[in-house]
């Protein structure tokens, strides 16, 4: 059975998940140079995506670490290009220019183009939150999601980012990628120990049955046709649905789906959608 992530810090990490896609030119280790107009700019795009839009300005400028003055000018200049769109209330929203570069890159994707139906036919079967992650330096971000039609949103969104500290997806990653985050000694306790050994052996993690967390996931690797990590596969749903006895149901289920994904693309050329290491370079 696969390693649960069991130290006090991953257990603290999913109480409440850092899943913000902007946080801050200060988030990781690649941003401690001074960022200039390019990367204020990107930290405020990131931010405008975050889950319940429109923001409004103070919002942004926490979500980014940017005095709201820095913020007001590039969200003009945003807006001008069509990336940014105000709204009411003075907040803003994605403007028409992004979401079509957003769509545009998606639908051309040929990774995506293997996983939707594999995602689509995993959440049919289990009726959980079937997701795909790729690995930004010390995050993940979920780049396709299969969601329940309604119920209760205890699943990702396209498009949300965690830390690779924060549960079974992160630990999964660190387990099994060739290139460390950069500060992962310092973010991963000695307790880790065995559950990223767990995770290096056995090809899937869980989280744990924290009573403090709402939503429980299952990671499952997936490789590219030279055989490094390309992303993972993530079953997420509510805690009250995801015990250990359902998890081992679930994970040859997702095992097998990724798979799928496999095959498709070792049809492909190397897929440009992938883990960016720690450097910012892409593997």
């Amino acid at each position: 059975m696969g390693k649960t992530v069991n130290s006090r810090s991953q257990a603290a990490a999913l109480a409440a998940p850092d899943v913000s896609p902007g946080e801050g030119l200060a988030a990781g280790p690649a941003d401690r140079i001074a960022p200039g107009p390019v990367d204020k700019a990107m930290e405020v795009l990131s931010a405008l995506v975050a889950t319940g839009a429109p923001h409004r300005l103070a919002e942004l400028s926490r979500r980014t670490g940017l005095a709201k003055p820095t913020v007001h000018r590039l969200l003009r200049s945003l807006a001008a290009a069509g990336f940014a769109e105000a709204a009411e209330g003075g907040s803003y929203r994605p403007g028409p220019r992004l979401l079509g570069l957003a769509a545009a890159v998606l639908a051309e994707e040929p990774v995506l183009r293997h996983v939707r139906p594999v995602l689509g036919e995993l959440h049919a079967r289990t009726g959980l939150f079937a997701s795909y992650a790729v690995r930004d330096r010390e995050w993940l971000v979920h780049v396709e999601v299969s969601a329940p039609g309604a119920g209760l949103a205890l699943g990702p969104r396209p498009g949300e980012r965690e830390r690779l500290t924060a549960g079974a997806a992160g630990l999964l990653v660190r387990a099994l990628s060739e290139a460390p985050t950069g500060n992962e000694e310092a973010e991963a306790p000695a307790e880790d120990a065995e559950a990223l050994a767990g995770a290096a052996r056995t090809g899937w993690t869980l989280d744990p049955a924290d009573a403090g967390a709402a939503r429980r996931a299952l990671a499952v690797p997936v490789h590219g046709p030279d055989g490094a990590l390309a992303g993972v596969l993530v079953l997420s749903g509510p805690l009250f649905t995801f015990d250990d006895t359902a998890a081992g149901m679930y994970a040859p289920l997702a095992l097998s789906a990724a798979r799928g994904i496999e095959a498709g693309l070792a049809s492909e050329a190397p897929p440009h959608l992938g883990l960016v290491g720690a450097g910012g370079e892409e593997r």
